[in-house]
């Protein structure tokens, strides 16, 4: 029997194209992909042993920063080199919820766009804008308010990721980042901070420096009763940090929580999340790797492509939605995560 899929497919590109988006994700191979690897039993307690990993959507340029909104019940992530903020929703339909973060001329494939994203108690998105060198948030009436661009006058390297306190403190990771990776971009301005560091805003606005002693700050996340913050170091050497959270917010004691160097795979540390129990999950060399809070490792979760980060979604906070290079993935848990 003659199918009309194709020509829906066609028609709704047409459509998109007509809207104005310019990069159209496709769908790609969707279905079961991928595979948890058990390291301890004690992973059933999270994952079930009949849980399947499934691709949702494809065809991004490079997805960081997934955050559940729950007041809208959508997911909204970044695409990297495409300059724009993604919207997903539960019936599989992708849209462009913000587009033309950095308003350069980078050249082409660049990672120029948001990367980590983030709600703070009042339900507005926070941006770590990547190629923009500031930290962003979207007011209720669309606005973008700066929270962070310098410190002590000097522009910050490439904000990558960030969180927020219940006190209304946002930390955020600013890495070498562009500086690092695209020295051969012409005209790019000139770096003006000569260390990387995990930095705090507060919640009157000051950007103050809490540490400095990770070599390439990226990922971080608390712990459930914010009383840690971890940190992962994605270069040259691979690793997280732990800190203690101190009443006054300044973290203290640093030390390092699982050393992740020769553990074989393309991956680095990335992106993390926590649940409800303690337990960490965060992108690694082979995977996501699943860690009790005592750093035992519990599994690794591996996917078609190489993890960037992940946040649980959906109405239970159950669902692991995961960021992987050109795709969207997700599965079940049996433990909701901590999420904004």
């Amino acid at each position: 029997m003659f199918s009309m899929k194709p020509f829906a497919i066609l028609l709704a590109i047409i459509l998109a194209v007509l809207a104005g988006i310019t990069a159209i994700p496709t769908m790609g191979q969707k279905g079961e992909v991928g595979k948890i690897v058990r390291t301890d039993p004690a992973i059933d307690k999270l994952i079930s042993p009949d849980t399947k990993i499934e691709k949702v959507h494809g065809g991004f340029g490079f997805t960081e920063g997934p955050v559940w909104v729950k007041s809208g019940s959508y997911l909204l992530f970044s695409d990297l080199p495409n300059n724009a903020i993604m919207k997903w929703t539960p019936d599989g339909s992708v849209s462009v919820f913000r587009k033309g973060i950095f308003p350069g001329n980078y050249p082409e494939g660049v990672q120029i766009g948001s990367n980590g994203l983030t709600l703070d108690k009042q339900g507005r998105l926070i941006a770590a804008e990547h190629g923009n060198r500031r930290v962003s948030r979207i007011e209720k009436d669309g606005t973008i308010t700066v929270l962070a661009e310098r410190y002590e006058g000097k522009r910050l390297n490439s904000p990558n990721d960030l969180v927020s306190k219940s006190n209304g403190d946002v930390y955020f990771t600013d890495p070498p980042g562009l500086y690092r990776t695209y020295p051969q971009v012409p005209d790019a301005p000139k770096r003006e901070l000569d260390f990387a560091g995990v930095f705090r805003v507060t919640a009157p606005g000051k950007v103050e420096l809490a540490v400095k002693d990770v070599p390439y700050p990226n990922g971080l996340a608390f712990s459930p009763d914010e009383k840690k913050l971890y940190v992962a170091s994605s270069r040259p050497e691979k690793f997280w940090m732990v800190y203690d959270v101190e009443a006054n917010s300044s973290l203290t004691h640093g030390r390092k929580f699982f050393d992740a160097t020769n553990i074989p795979g393309e991956g680095v540390p990335d992106g993390m999340k926590v649940d409800r129990a303690g337990n960490i999950y965060a992108t690694g060399p082979a995977g996501i790797m699943i860690f009790t809070p005592d750093a035992k490792v519990l599994g690794t979760i591996e996917l078609p492509e190489i993890p960037a980060n992940l946040n649980w979604g959906d109405a239970d906070g159950k669902t692991l939605y995961i960021t992987a290079r050109t795709s969207l993935y997700r599965l079940r848990t049996n433990i909701a995560g901590v999420r904004p």
